[in-house]
């Protein structure tokens, strides 16, 4: 299993349905292809609650742990990814809507004053809620009321879960408002991340080099690769490594010979493919294919 995203790394996903645009999910970071969801955005604010183990989850620049117990707010239009920690376990749920469920009509006060003046905010890209604060433990408590709503509906479900989900906004609004004010990050540092992303992710299977990256988004490559380096956590060369194996894994369990699915992801030998993908996913190209290999 594994996000499924457009060219720009926008996920493909509905978040609820027209009627209710609310995505209530109870995911297991394990049952991702090597433990992790790749690099996405969206504009839906997103909301976890770790329910059990832990995970390390990241949006935009920043890097958070998460353990029994701990929330994530996510703001709308970061990007974001989450790896398993430690080879363990972690079952989470994720609470996504859209801002517009928060505020209605478009322009309104609801949305100018009081939802517009976060999710603008580049330098309020996620918030990790934690045990020994009390309003985040607050928070905690209505996402928990949310998952048992969810599993056991009332009668009015749907007017319960918009409730809580505008309780904890205002929370979220009360904290912000408090903060001095900050200079926020220009929206080009977003775009030139996901332009990177975007176009390494549709070239990955082909020869690409740091020139054709740096090239794209007319930087030079010593910049280019401290830019990712920086906001990514890893290099620009661990990134193509990492696509190229996840875009060959459906095609080992399609019955593809190794040879095959190395050249389609983008591996110009076997061998080097079979170091590399035992690296990333901890057994053989063959194994994984007979469906031996570790997950």
């Amino acid at each position: 299993m594994q996000i499924n995203i457009s060219e720009n790394q926008k996920e493909i996903k509905a978040h609820g349905n027209y009627e209710f645009p609310v995505g209530i999910n109870v995911e297991k970071i394990e049952a991702y292809e090597r433990g992790a969801f790749l690099w996405h955005w969206h504009p839906e604010i997103e909301l976890t609650w770790v329910m059990s183990g832990q995970m390390e989850y990241h949006v935009n620049n920043e890097k958070y742990i998460l353990k029994e117990g701990d929330g994530m707010f996510g703001n709308s239009n970061t990007l974001h990814a989450g790896y398993q920690k430690d080879r363990e376990a972690c079952t989470y749920l994720s609470v996504t809507f859209h801002p517009r469920f928060l505020y209605g009509y478009e322009n309104s006060v609801l949305q100018t004053k009081y939802v517009d003046f976060v999710t603008s905010n580049d330098a309020w890209s996620s918030l990790k809620l934690e045990k020994k604060t009390v309003w985040h433990q607050e928070i905690i408590q209505m996402l928990r009321n949310i998952y048992e709503m969810s599993q056991n509906p009332p009668a009015d479900y749907e007017l319960g879960v918009h409730m809580t989900l505008l309780q904890i906004w205002r929370k979220f609004f009360q904290y912000f408002n408090t903060l001095p004010e900050k200079e926020q990050k220009p929206q080009r540092y977003l775009e030139r991340l996901r332009d990177i992303i975007s176009f390494v992710q549709e070239h990955c299977s082909q020869d690409i080099t740091l020139d054709d990256v740096a090239g794209h988004v007319n930087i030079c490559k010593s910049e280019c690769c401290r830019f990712f380096k920086k906001h990514m956590g890893m290099t620009l060369f661990e990134y193509i490594m990492f696509l190229r194996i996840q875009k060959s894994l459906p095609l080992l369990r399609e019955g593809e010979s190794v040879t095959k699915a190395a050249g389609m992801a983008g591996f110009s030998s076997p061998a080097y493919y079979g170091q590399i993908f035992k690296r990333y996913m901890k057994c053989t190209p063959r194994e994984y294919r007979a469906g031996d290999g570790v997950k």
